[in-house]
């Protein structure tokens, strides 16, 4: 990794991640492939951004990047006042555990378990959990927590996987295609869901996805094309997800 000229983040209290110059080459083979390059980017405090962009973008790259699951090339991320790409394999683990949550495509959760036996597999190894039942009647699942997975719809088991992430309390919810494998009605309740996350407990919420109607819902939408920020686009009204043209 080279990051040969110091660099600290800006001062305002609102930035939880500062992102500067950061590019990351993947090597395959004897050939150098650019999935970031060169990107600057803030993430402010309680808001709600999408990242827009076509396959190989570098979304998923730069969610990683911030989420401490990848590590840059080139370029600084701060967390907070934390350089992240200062940090050794111990310190991601920790600021993962601890102030992070992720929901992928994918749900993830275990069979045998629960919904609220899946939730509570994180809130055991949390500094400052909610209760399993608060986080999942937040995602509207309250009177399904001791249904198993194979008992639940797919919509229904995104939501514990939401419910999953945000019952440790993170600062930072990162959403990789949440909607990806969901139809549209289903979509738009897993949507409704973040958003009530976002709004009630003012996580700051990253969201990646192709489907340009739900940029509609977010705060800030940053469009990435071939490895670069493209347009950062703000909107001034925001859209409920049931409103969104799919």
């Amino acid at each position: 990794m080279d990051n040969p000229t110091p660099h600290t983040p800006p001062e305002s209290a609102n930035v939880v991640f500062h992102a500067h110059g950061i590019t990351k080459i993947y090597q395959m083979g004897e050939v150098q492939v650019y999935a970031l390059r060169g990107v600057d980017l803030d993430l402010y405090s309680g808001e709600l951004v999408v990242l827009l962009g076509p396959s190989g973008s570098g979304k998923s790259t730069l969610l990683n990047i911030l989420g401490g699951l990848d590590t840059v090339t080139e370029g600084h991320v701060f967390y907070l006042d934390r350089d992240l790409t200062q940090a050794s394999e111990q310190e991601l683990t920790e600021y993962r555990r601890y102030h992070v949550g992720f929901v992928f495509q994918f749900y993830n959760l275990i069979p045998s378990l629960t919904a609220q036996e899946n939730v509570a597999v994180v809130t055991e190894i949390s500094e400052k959990p909610m209760q399993p039942e608060e986080a999942l009647k937040l995602v509207g699942l309250g009177d399904r927590i001791n249904h198993f997975p194979a008992q639940l719809s797919g919509g229904e088991q995104q939501r514990v996987a939401i419910a999953r992430a945000i019952a440790k309390n993170p600062s930072v919810l990162l959403c990789d295609e949440p909607t990806g494998a969901l139809d549209s009605k289903t979509g738009v309740v897993v949507l409704e869901a973040l958003e009530r996350v976002n709004r009630e407990l003012g996580t700051t919420t990253v969201l990646i996805t192709h489907n340009a109607g739900i940029a509609s819902m977010a705060d800030r939408v940053i469009h990435l094309a071939d490895g670069r920020i493209s347009e950062v686009q703000v909107n001034r009204r925001k859209v409920a997800p049931r409103e969104i043209s799919w």
